[in-house]
């Protein structure tokens, strides 16, 4: 099962509309930490670059939360956000793969400030084995099934080749995961009810290099 359409109430959210959320989210936290305690739907899209009826539209998804005249409660409308993004429960997690990208996402600190808790890492690599990154060691691979088990892990990153990715999941789902996030550069195919988020960097990068140039020959003509 990949991320996509899902249905709150009798109503089919759309992926548009969920991958704006955490767009929203952190837009509001900022405001929130700023002060601001109200905005309208109007200033927003102003900040955001998106239009107001999109945001009202989008909001109206999960009960619209605006007030007629008022506009939206900024500290109420975060919660709230967070609450439909899942970031008010606490989520156990653990990396596969210490190489430098997954030292790099091992030190974001910002997954603790989500409710995503690293608690173990695992790599192939036995030169590795007893490092620490953030106060926590890099062990086994063949480690990792008893440390989900021991653990009550929920969540994994997996950043490894992609030739050991379809395996490493495998693994993961005979362990009861219920979520990977992937950045090994290869689509995953999981059973129902465990979800998967595919990150390609390269594809990311592929897009900026499009929208560049479209900008570059678009000022030539």
């Amino acid at each position: 099962m990949k991320t996509g359409d899902f249905n709150v109430g009798n109503r089919e959210i759309s992926d548009a509309v969920i991958r704006r959320l955490p767009r929203y989210y952190r837009f509001l936290g900022e405001l929130k930490d700023s002060g601001t305690e109200r905005i309208s739907s109007k200033e927003l899209s102003e900040i955001m670059n998106v239009t107001a009826s999109q945001i009202r539209q989008d909001l109206n998804n999960f009960g619209g939360f605006g007030q007629q005249g008022y506009g939206y409660n900024v500290e109420l409308l975060y919660k709230e956000i967070g609450r439909i993004l899942g970031l008010t429960k606490m989520h156990n997690l653990i990396l596969i793969g210490a190489g430098n990208l997954g030292q790099a996402l091992a030190g974001y600190v910002n997954f603790e400030k989500r409710g995503f808790i690293m608690r173990g890492i695992f790599d192939i690599n036995d030169k590795l084995f007893g490092e620490y990154i953030r106060n926590i060691p890099i062990m086994s691979i063949n480690q990792m099934e008893q440390f989900i088990k021991e653990n009550n892990i929920d969540m994994a990153v997996i950043a490894i080749p992609k030739s050991a990715a379809v395996e490493v999941a495998k693994k993961l789902v005979d362990c009861n995961i219920k979520a990977i996030w992937n950045f090994s550069h290869i689509d995953l195919d999981v059973p129902a009810g465990v979800v998967v988020e595919n990150v390609h960097l390269s594809e990311s990068l592929m897009r900026l290099s499009y929208a560049m140039n479209t900008e570059k020959y678009g000022k030539e003509k």
